[in-house]
């Protein structure tokens, strides 16, 4: 079984910087050059900003590099002529000068910190806010084929390392490149023989970063993948550690986790070694090349006459010259993992919207009938009004959420204004996939859906789906008060109106006994709440809607007998004078319904009412007089 395991990793191993990051193993962009120019509009929105911190940059750099050399007159005039006096009035000025370039290099230094800060937080700030934005306008198609998790990461993941490389390694790679410039156009300045030395042993380095690399992030990579292959295994155990027991198969998990874990170290100890080994290859190159260029100097200065302040300054700025090359190296891995994270988030963005080609809308008139509730109606084009009855009708529809694997065929369904529709059949059948069609989650492949005659492919999708209600099986709320979670239904609703709302769907009772009632807060999708609870509110939530459709899917299957009566009860008031959609999860619930679609693999079975579906004996009757045998 290890065996099995290991295979089903070796696709991560074969991905370059496959699986979660480390040191040393980066997943590299694409196309680089294209993602760094979409970056660049987040953070040159503020271009003042921008020239201002790289302005920091520049005198801070100057400022490193001058300091360093400014030690050459000192040390001439040291040990040159003048007398005592005159030459200790030099070294003071010298070092106050030192000091005051010291003070403004550092000055630079931290003003560019917090301003590039700030630069990224606004530039990933607007990022994010891009990307939510274009989550909103995506289908539920979409998100069916991304996990919750997978979108999550570019919100948390790999927004983070954006807003790290613009913080950190940005300005540290800018700066590190900037001196590594500075410094080897002053040693070429200062002592043209020497640096001759200087690049053999900076080639020399560049070889060494290239080999140790490449060996390092193949090594990562298999360590990543043995990592997964880990993690896997333990997650497995923990999850059916109860079939584990109950097989006595503890000895057998024990070796295959040592099998894996083995390889693990392995893996991990030679990703390590190579990585490790970078930084001592390249201090020892430098300190060959320092011993080198300082046995050279002395000759130069000895007779050629090379002034010793020029070759005390050209050894200290050889120990410097290697450094931006170490720091470039580390902070590329960085960079590169960023961009290949705002590659993912970009290709988030640009992932095709929803599309709405509809032109009708749903227009609010003033209440005529003095019923107390308003009055909606369908705008057309040209402007004259539909009144909004709750037609709703199928008509030959065929629909298939992955081509070439058929969901519905041939679905004929007509909702008069005010029916009950119920839809039953076993699970995957396709009744939740029906209501989906209505609100246009989805878009059918064949046939037609009318809403008062309209096709709802005509209807603007908000109006759509303003005019439909659901109260669905999988229960969600928001953080927030309970009032809240209500209004949520319609966002102008009047306190009254959500106490009206919770009343109507049998919630108040036990509203009024949470400790702060209708101001209680709900967290964790109200995990302080059981489950009926959780249910009522949802029915009141659609109640303040108060649409003319709904769709109810009963979930009332794992709910105590009492509690089951007070939802029914609700959802009796709640789909009074409606026209509904019922998904049917017991039998004994829709009997009353005016019209019972029978659906088995996508297709309609039966239709009928309660009384004639029993007469025919066919399908349903085998459903309701098995679930009565088993009551």
């Amino acid at each position: 079984m290890a065996e099995e395991k290991k295979q089903k990793f070796a696709a991560a191993e074969a991905k370059p910087g496959g699986g979660p990051h480390m040191r040393g193993g980066y997943q590299k962009p694409r196309d680089a050059a294209k993602t760094i120019r979409r970056l660049l509009t987040y953070v040159t929105a503020r271009k003042g900003l921008l020239l201002l911190i790289a302005l920091c940059l520049i005198i801070s750099t100057v400022a490193s590099i001058a300091g360093t050399y400014l030690l050459r007159p000192i040390i001439n005039n040291l040990v040159g002529d003048g007398t005592a006096r005159e030459k200790v009035a030099y070294l003071l000025r010298g070092c106050i000068f030192l000091f005051v370039i010291q003070i403004l290099e550092a000055g630079c230094t931290y003003l560019s910190g917090i301003l590039t800060t700030r630069m990224a937080h606004r530039a990933v700030n607007g990022l994010r806010a891009d990307l939510f934005h274009a989550l909103e306008s995506k289908p539920l198609k979409y998100y069916d084929a991304h996990p919750h998790g997978e979108l999550m990461s570019r919100f948390t993941n790999d927004a983070d390392n954006v807003s790290f490389a613009m913080e950190q390694s940005l300005v540290n790679l800018l700066t590190s490149a900037l001196t590594f410039i500075g410094v080897v156009a002053i040693m070429i300045y200062t002592a043209p023989p020497l640096f001759l030395i200087t690049a053999c042993v900076l080639a020399a380095t560049l070889l060494g970063f290239k080999a140790l690399g490449k060996k390092s992030r193949s090594y990562y990579r298999k360590q990543q993948a043995a990592l997964g292959q880990v993690n896997g295994e333990i997650q497995e155990i923990i999850e059916g550690l109860k079939v584990v027991k109950a097989f006595t198969h503890e000895d057998i998990a024990k070796a295959e986790f040592a099998e894996l874990n083995e390889a693990y170290r392995a893996a991990a100890t030679d990703a390590n070694f190579y990585g490790t080994a970078i930084m001592p290859m390249s201090a020892n190159i430098m300190n060959i090349g320092y011993a080198l260029t300082a046995v050279a100097g002395g000759y130069l200065a000895l007779v050629r006459g090379f002034d010793l302040g020029g070759l005390a300054a050209y050894l200290l700025y050889s120990r410097q010259v290697g450094r931006p090359i170490e720091q470039m190296g580390q902070q590329l891995n960085t960079i590169l993992s960023a961009l290949a994270g705002a590659e993912r988030i970009f290709d988030v963005m640009d992932a095709p919207a929803e599309v709405d080609e509809g032109k009708v809308t749903l227009q609010k008139l003033p209440d005529a009938d003095g019923d107390g509730r308003p009055e909606w109606v369908w705008r057309m084009p040209d402007g004259t009004d539909v009144p909004l009855r709750g037609d709703v009708r199928l008509e030959h529809v065929d629909f298939s959420y992955v081509e070439g694997k058929r969901v519905l065929s041939d679905v004929n369904v007509y909702a008069k204004p005010g029916q009950k529709i119920a839809f039953v059949g076993s699970t995957g059948a396709g009744k939740t996939t029906i209501t989906n069609l209505i609100n246009r989650f989805y878009e059918i492949e064949r046939g037609t859906i009318t809403y008062d005659g309209i096709d709802v492919r005509e209807i603007e999708k908000d109006s759509l789906r303003r005019s439909l209600g659901a109260v669905l099986q999988d229960t969600h709320l928001f953080t927030g008060t309970v009032m809240d979670n209500i209004r949520y239904g319609r966002l102008d609703a009047t306190d009254e109106e959500c106490i009206a709302a919770a009343k109507s769907a049998n919630a108040h009772s036990f509203i009024r006994r949470l400790p702060d009632g209708y101001q209680t807060m709900v967290t964790g999708d109200g995990a302080n709440l059981s489950q009926g609870q959780r249910q009522l509110l949802a029915i009141a939530r659609a109640a303040v809607a108060d649409p003319p459709v709904m769709v109810m899917d009963e979930a009332t299957s794992s709910i105590d007998t009492r509690t089951e009566r007070h939802i029914q009860q609700g959802m009796d008031a709640l789909m009074r004078g409606r026209t509904v959609f019922v998904i049917a999860h017991r039998l004994s619930t829709v009997r009353d319904a005016d019209c019972i679609v029978v659906i088995e693999h996508g297709q309609i079975q039966e239709k009928g009412n309660h009384a004639e579906l029993l007469e025919q004996k066919g399908q349903y009757y085998l459903l309701y007089t098995g679930q009565h045998q088993l009551d």
